[in-house]
This record gives C-alpha cells, sequence and structure tokens, in this order.
C-alpha cells in the first residue's frame, strides 16, 4: 500500500487530467443533489448529528487523491493544524476502538463549520442526508431514507429521492481507469484523518492510528 500512496503523490499537479474528470463527476453529484433536496424543499444548516463528526471511510485511490491536492494546496499553517487535528482524531478513535465504545469527533478538514477543501470534499459528504436509491447489479435496489435532521424537518411528503447510481458507476468506471494507470490493484478504507497522515513520509508506512 505505501508504495501506492508513494505513487499518487509523485503525481501531484501531473494528475490534474484525473482530477478534472473527476470534478466534472462530482459537479454531476451537486447537481442532483440540489435538485432532490429542492424537491423537498430541504437545506443543510448544520445539527447536532452533522456528518462532518461522522466516521465515514473512503474507498477509492481516486478520492485519495483529490484530498491530497486539495491538502497540499493549503497554506502552510492551514495545513499544520489539519494534520494536528488529524493526529487527535485518530488517536481519540483508537482508543474509543479498544474501549468498545463510539465516539462523534470533527473531520480534521472542518475549521469553524466550512470545508477547509470543500471544492475536492469526497463523494459522501455531498451526498449524504437526503433519501437515495442504489441499483445493484442483479436489479435489486438499495434505499436509505436521509439523516435524522432531513427526517425532523421533511414536510412535503414527497417520495422524491436521489438516485446515487449513476453517480457511482461513473466513479467505479474512472476508478478502474485510474488503478490501471496507476497499476494498482489494492484495497482501501481509509478515513480522511488516516489520508492526511499518509501525506506526511515519516508516517505513510505506520498502521492507521499509530500516532506515535
Amino acid at each position: 500500500m505505501k508504495h501506492i500512496f508513494e505513487g499518487i503523490r509523485r503525481h501531484g499537479e501531473r494528475s490534474s487530467p484525473w482530477i478534472d474528470r473527476l470534478v466534472t463527476i462530482f459537479k454531476a453529484m451537486d447537481n442532483g443533489y440540489e435538485k432532490a433536496a429542492g424537491r423537498h424543499g430541504f437545506v443543510c444548516r448544520g445539527c447536532e448529528d452533522n456528518c462532518c463528526q461522522s466516521r465515514f471511510y473512503h474507498h477509492t485511490l481516486l478520492e485519495y487523491m483529490s484530498i491530497y491536492r486539495g491538502v497540499s494546496r493549503l497554506s502552510v499553517q492551514k495545513r499544520q493544524q489539519a494534520i494536528e487535528r488529524a493526529v487527535v482524531y485518530c488517536r481519540q478513535h483508537a482508543e474509543a476502538d479498544a474501549a468498545g465504545t463510539k465516539i462523534k469527533a470533527w473531520c480534521p478538514l472542518n475549521e469553524n463549520g466550512r470545508c477547509l477543501i470543500y471544492d475536492l470534499r469526497p463523494m459522501i459528504c455531498r451526498l449524504h442526508g437526503i433519501p437515495h436509491a442504489l441499483r445493484q447489479p442483479g436489479g435489486r435496489t438499495v434505499q436509505g431514507p436521509g439523516c435524522e435532521y432531513f427526517r425532523s424537518l421533511q414536510k412535503t411528503g414527497s417520495d422524491a429521492c436521489l438516485d446515487r447510481t449513476p453517480f457511482y458507476r461513473a466513479m467505479a468506471g474512472l476508478e478502474k481507469e485510474f488503478r490501471a494507470a496507476l497499476e494498482a490493484n489494492v484495497k482501501f478504507k481509509q478515513t480522511i484523518a488516516e489520508m492526511i497522515l499518509s501525506f506526511l513520509p515519516e508516517r505513510s508506512g505506520k498502521k492507521q492510528g499509530d500516532n506515535r
């Protein structure tokens, strides 16, 4: 896995074509989300169950690459602060896992309620919150009801939902191409905090959550 991360870092700004295609998919997600949310009259204004406090795992090297670009473009001060928050985040979750408990912790890229790399935030950060459907291979459709905040406010009675299928398929297709270009056939599962720490050369070979 370490050599894959190093390969992505070496790509750096030369990965622009991949990121440009990813951003096009992200824009389609945003448009789809806005239309579906609009049919419900829903606007996310933050809540106690804030998705930036959810422990989301991300599974694509494309998103690893886009987050790497976003973090690398932060000022030195902002980047260092994000790294420090990532260290705390990983430690807190490691301790909670060891104790068999669950916690809420802010994403290290959230600063005063705003995402520091908003334009390059991952897929789940864009699609979370409203009712959705996903058509799986074989014809089965999986549906989700929306977040707790949405359900507490939903008054329109609309059964409209966001069909995530085309976005997932577009991401899967581009991810397949990207992995082929990198010759990377590896499983990937990391939080944003773990990604941030893996960007540091001295940490890239450590286990996730190992913050010594």
